[in-house]
């Protein structure tokens, strides 16, 4: 297998190197000096932020994650005497889940639908719109342009869905208008199938 170089650490909507990387080391965790064990020990390296290698993410002061796009009891060694067990690891990524659930600054869950406090103004068509009950006649395509325009929350709540996330400095505008709802720069999207991969995969790894 060739080096990946910066391919190592991308886990996104159009790259799942990271991903394919880490179940690949799952199946070949006898030889330690396979490039997939090494490319996964360097991917935990480049995240976790104590460890002195080059990092592929960025944190808000809140602690949020931002990316621009094995054998028992496993450790990650990322040199400076940093050594990245299984239970810091586990830790960790619970800490992000936690972040998108609510535990943050603004007290906000990112999940629609979870907890007492959540976006109610999702860059959403559907979620927009009156359902059929209350609108049983065809709306146009401009026609919506009203609902988009209140201040109202959504009409039909978007259970389930993770909005784009806060900025850097952990606000967050629930705005129709912020774009970010959708195409966040911090990539919550991004972050959390991140967490999910490291959650599912990383814990039998490790």
């Amino acid at each position: 297998m060739p080096n990946l170089g910066g391919f190592v650490t991308e886990f996104g909507w159009d790259g799942k190197h990271a991903g394919i990387i880490i179940l690949v080391s799952q199946l070949v965790t006898t030889d330690d000096n396979s490039p997939f064990i090494l490319n996964s020990d360097q991917l935990v390296c480049s995240i976790l932020p104590e460890s002195p290698a080059p990092k592929s993410v960025t944190f808000s002061p809140g602690g949020l994650l931002f990316k621009p796009g094995g054998t028992a009891n496993k450790v990650v060694n990322c040199g400076n005497n940093v050594v990245i067990t299984a239970s810091r690891m586990i830790d960790f990524t619970k800490g992000q889940v936690d972040y998108i659930l609510g535990s943050n600054p603004l007290g906000m869950s990112y999940m629609v639908g979870y907890g007492s406090k959540f976006p109610k103004r999702i860059h959403h068509r559907a979620s927009v719109l009156p359902s059929m009950d209350q609108q049983p006649g065809n709306i146009e395509c401009h026609a919506g342009t009203p609902y988009f325009e209140t201040q109202a929350p959504n009409q039909n709540l978007l259970i389930g869905a993770i909005v784009g996330g806060p900025a850097e400095n952990d606000s967050f505008e629930d705005s129709r208008y912020n774009v970010y709802n959708v195409h966040s720069r911090s990539q919550t999207h991004t972050s959390m199938h991140l967490l999910l991969m490291f959650w599912l995969t990383l814990s039998p790894y490790f």
